[in-house]
């Protein structure tokens, strides 16, 4: 067997089955012999329930690995572990200003774990599991879709901090604190709390490269043939293209048998087989992979690898399953076009901003700041369009002598619509 570095998270909306299907992924791919952790990112953890674990209802290990079979170990991420283990400063910095605002202690400390806290925690332990070679997959079990999307977003958006603004908020709070520490209403911040932040977001360096490099991380999204849940699948699915998330599977669980011959539930086997037309139609030329209701619940290894063998068969579930790049520079007519695969997307809530080095990209309350090449820093936004599923971006150099007349560099910040 050959060994690999492998990542595959597995997304879709509350309830569809997302830590089973990770769980009987993470069991197939042991039993092969890869060493596989199943990691949840879910605040509301249930993958010792999955495995079945004799262990209580608020057992996690405090946060740490453990083996649940060969090859196989699952980690349910205890956030407040972490703040006390490794972020001292930016904790104590949060509680304090809880406190000041009137908290007891306790529910200080509590509201001292902000929101995107359990993701960060995440990104720190992949990081470190990918330098160390601890593992040849790693199975990421995330949360809901929303979060889901705040873990992939992370990366991109510590980036930006870091480089728009940290150094100078960091200076400017150098230069106000003497003056204004005796008047503020609240804990001003020492200048160990951003060296926290700073060797924190050391950490992190990396991490973005290895969630972009398709060769390695892919995501696969669960949903059901339901109506509620196939509208946020599509939305899911466009917004991992947005964050240049390789998709390389849809996962169609809870199925109605098609021989069940109840009359309670043959409306929904009908409903059902009607979903199942869309998803394939949707989404082809994605594999679609369909695992049926059970006769009884999947827990514990031996239900797992019934799911496992009922889902993959023979298929090694390590492997890419769909290759497409979601985003995709291209030479054309002397300039370039930067093609993002946006499927289901609705051109009138496109925005496209180009801003100093970067382009931004806005779909509804979600957006990407897209770094450019070196040789297209000075390439203005020509035009955009919205063809099939793809966003095509134009971008000429000032002195291409395109049609536009006008060679004067753009403003820092101008918006496009597509």
């Amino acid at each position: 067997m050959v060994m690999k570095r492998r990542i595959i998270l597995f997304s879709g909306k509350g309830g569809v089955g997302k830590t089973s299907v990770a769980a009987a992924t993470g069991l197939k791919a042991a039993e092969r012999g890869y060493r596989t952790l199943v990691m949840s990112l879910d605040i509301a953890h249930s993958l010792s329930d999955a495995f079945d674990l004799p262990v209580s209802l608020h057992e996690k290990n405090r946060g740490r690995p453990i083996r649940v079979g060969d090859n196989l170990w699952i980690q349910e991420i205890d956030v407040q572990e972490e703040m006390e283990r490794y972020w001292g400063e930016i904790y104590k910095y949060f509680a304090a200003v809880f406190r000041s605002a009137g908290l007891q202690d306790i529910m200080a400390e509590e509201m001292a774990i902000l929101p995107g806290m359990e993701e960060v925690v995440g990104l720190l332990y992949l990081n470190q599991y990918i330098e160390e070679n601890a593992y040849d997959l790693i199975i990421l079990d995330c949360a809901p879709t929303g979060e889901a999307l705040r873990f992939i977003s992370l990366p991109s958006a510590l980036d930006w901090f870091m480089d728009k603004l940290f150094n100078f908020e960091r200076t400017v709070m150098k230069m106000v604190r003497p003056v204004a520490k005796s008047i503020s209403p609240i804990p001003l911040p020492e200048d160990s709390y951003y060296a926290a932040i700073e060797r924190l977001y050391e950490r992190l360096k990396g991490i973005d490269r290895v969630l972009l490099d398709h060769q390695v991380t892919t995501a696969r999204l669960i949903t059901n043939a339901e109506k509620v849940v196939l509208k946020e699948t599509q939305r899911a699915f466009m917004y991992l293209c947005l964050y240049e998330i390789a998709v390389d599977a849809i996962i169609v669980n809870k199925l109605f048998p098609t021989g069940v011959a109840d009359d309670y539930f043959k409306k929904w086997v009908t409903t059902q087989a009607g979903y199942i037309e869309q998803i394939e139609e949707y989404f082809a030329p994605l594999p679609i992979m369909k695992i049926e209701l059970f006769d009884d619940q999947i827990v514990g290894l031996q239900g797992l690898a019934r799911m496992a063998a009922a889902l993959y068969g023979e298929l090694d579930p390590t492997d890419i399953l769909y290759t497409r790049k979601p985003y995709e520079f291209m030479s054309a007519d002397g300039g370039y076009v930067l093609k993002i695969h946006l499927p289901f997307a609705d051109k009138e809530h496109i925005d496209l901003y180009r801003d100093a080095n970067e382009l931004i990209v806005r779909i509804g309350s979600f957006k990407r700041h897209i770094l450019l090449p070196h040789k297209l820093l000075k390439a203005r936004v020509a035009g955009a369009e919205y063809r099939g599923h793809d966003l095509l971006i134009r971008l000429e150099h000032p002195d291409d002598g395109s049609s536009t007349t006008d060679s004067s560099p753009p403003p820092e910040a101008t918006s496009t619509r597509a």
